[in-house]
């Protein structure tokens, strides 16, 4: 009898829920910009980069031997089976060769990467965090940047992954040999396949990634703050497997470049995407060209997931630094 009354007083209570109109929604504030210096999107982007490729590289060695061709010790299209092949022939320090040149070349790629996006981002934008269109152009401006540190390293890194230890001693060893017998021009041979690869990778990707992100935080805004990581792993993973599977056929023509002549896989008279692509079909038909999707997605999903989230909790760090040090003053 005493909780019916209690609930009885309290439904005839003086306070009452305002009604609001039919089309009410929470607002939802972006900020266009971090207001982050340009050292500190330079640091995040570092660091997320690093902790990417580092988490994921036994995927990425995987999808490398998928895609080159030739009598690689893998020619199987099988994840499953390439993935005994590396263990059985190398064991698994195979899994990791070459994770040193990617240590060399991620971080101040990635630094290169987002910082440029961002400062793009903020010029193309307008101030209009919905601008997707700028989104995309950023992503290609910051892909043709970060591209010209990072393939030198890839192609090292790339090698390595394909090579035993007869073949490359390190990283260092591999540098010297390609220079001596190949020239400088070996470390950009894929240049142009890989930028022509990452722009529509890159622009995907950014605009996905913007989108459901908005589009995450606009379903449950009351809780972002909580629920922030959650967020940007989600929209990175959805964007990076996405932005991966449309661009497997350029990444299988950039692995056939940069492993040219390694392990006896085909050398090619130039560095024409046509001519890779004709050898390609001819050997293994145009499913050659999504060789290595699975694996490529499966690295490129997690990957941006901890990449994103990384990235962002790198610059609310900094924010926080900034707010203080504001606050001080």
């Amino acid at each position: 009898m005493a909780t019916e009354a209690t609930t009885t007083n309290f439904q005839n209570s003086d306070f009452r829920p305002v009604p609001q109109p039919p089309d009410f929604h929470p607002e939802v504030i972006v900020s266009p910009h971090d207001g982050l210096h340009f050292w500190q999107f330079m640091i995040a982007g570092s660091v997320a980069g690093c902790v990417e490729h580092m988490a994921m590289f036994p995927v990425d060695t995987v999808k490398t031997h998928m895609q080159a061709l030739g009598s690689c010790p893998i020619k199987s299209v099988g994840v499953r089976h390439a993935l005994r092949s590396i263990l059985k022939s190398e064991g698994l320090p195979g899994l990791y060769r070459g994770i040193g040149a990617m240590g060399l070349g991620a971080g101040p790629a990635h630094a290169v990467y987002f910082s440029v996006y961002e400062v793009c981002k903020k010029y193309f934008s307008g101030e209009n965090p919905n601008n997707s269109a700028a989104h995309a152009v950023s992503g290609v401006c910051a892909t043709v940047a970060s591209d010209a540190v990072f393939t030198p390293m890839d192609t090292v890194k790339q090698r390595l992954q394909l090579g035993n230890s007869a073949a490359y001693r390190g990283v260092f060893d591999c540098v010297k040999k390609v220079l001596k017998e190949e020239g400088f021009g070996a470390f950009y041979a894929s240049y142009r396949t890989t930028v022509l690869m990452n722009a529509p990778y890159t622009a995907v990707h950014f605009t996905t990634y913007e989108a459901l992100k908005r589009g995450l935080i606009e379903i449950s805004p009351e809780s972002v703050s909580d629920e922030r990581v959650i967020v940007h792993a989600t929209a990175g993973a959805l964007a990076g497997a996405s932005a991966a599977v449309i661009t497997t056929p350029l990444d299988v023509v950039k692995t056939q470049l940069q492993c040219q002549g390694v392990c006896g896989c085909d050398r090619f008279k130039s560095s024409s995407i046509g001519d890779v692509v004709k050898t390609i079909v001819r050997k293994d038909g145009y499913n050659g060209l999504m060789r290595g999707w699975i694996p490529r997605m499966l690295f490129h999903a997690p990957a941006a997931a901890i990449c994103w989230s990384t990235y962002e909790a790198a610059k609310a760090f900094f924010q926080e630094i900034n707010a203080s040090s504001e606050s001080g003053t």
